[in-house]
């Protein structure tokens, strides 16, 4: 299966390894990530401002080059991106004006109207390849591991655009860690915000929350936490002097495929 990649700025930076196991891993259970061939940054965040089209553009161009590609879906594994590109796709049904207003920005280069779908790689691993395929595709269970999984507030919120998972009782990240072999954590900061946006504004504050986050999951038992975002693991190491390890979860997929090396 062939599909649209959009990797997004700090894919190609700080979050190399999301990546690059994101992409080998993909393509060891049949899915080809093919990048698209010019993107811009998808802005990092979604401005909720009805007025504000300029920086939206970039991912329309995204969403409408992703037609060209495969079945016409765009996939992301980044968190923010996920958000930002799902935020902006979803606009075009709710709201006609933006649907006009964007397209006399583009001025019909390209023309798009919102017919794309935005994807995680999470979601392609439980609707395409399947939970218990990849179970079976596993050559390096990850016993005797628990493992908290962190949602953080891009992937779930706001749910009636996303509608990724439940926003308050999300299982797909716990779903991915049975299916490796490890065992999944519930912890009652898993789907709260690190404070990652206010990390150069208010770091004290940021600090408070991402060691909430951390404390959380190590006192119900984690032995090292996994996320999808690189703002909030970089929030989660940096910012913090709780010692539990946070990896992305890309990364524990490669390991368990066997990808990791010894």
């Amino acid at each position: 299966m062939k599909i649209a990649y959009y990797p997004g700025c700090t894919l190609k930076n700080r979050a190399r390894e999301l990546d690059r196991t994101a992409r080998e891993s993909a393509a060891l259970l049949g899915i080809e990530l093919e990048e698209i061939p010019v993107w811009q940054c998808c802005g990092g965040a979604y401005t909720s401002a009805k007025d504000e089209i300029a920086t939206k553009l970039s991912s329309v161009r995204a969403l409408a080059a992703g037609r060209q590609i495969g079945d016409g879906r765009v996939a992301t594994v980044c968190s923010a991106c996920y958000n930002v590109l799902k935020q902006t796709n979803h606009e075009f049904a709710v709201n006609p004006d933006f649907d006009f207003k964007v397209n006399n920005y583009l001025k019909g280069d390209p023309e798009y109207h919102g017919e794309g779908e935005v994807v995680h790689l999470l979601e392609l691993l439980r609707d395409e390849v399947g939970f218990e395929e990849l179970a079976r595709r596993v050559t390096k269970p990850l016993k005797g591991k628990r493992i908290a999984a962190y949602y953080g507030c891009l992937l779930l919120r706001p749910s009636s655009a996303l509608a990724f998972d439940d926003p308050e009782n999300p299982k797909i990240m716990e779903d991915f860690i049975r299916a490796l072999g490890a065992e999944p954590v519930l912890y009652p900061m898993r789907n709260e915000c690190c404070g990652g946006y206010l990390t150069l504004s208010d770091r004290e504050t940021a600090k408070r929350r991402s060691t909430a986050v951390k404390e959380s999951a190590r006192e119900m038992g984690a032995d090292f936490m996994i996320t999808a975002c690189p703002l909030c693991l970089y929030n989660l190491t940096k910012n913090t002097d709780d010692p539990i390890p946070v990896r992305y979860f890309t990364e524990v997929l490669a390991d368990a495929l066997g990808l990791g090396g010894e």
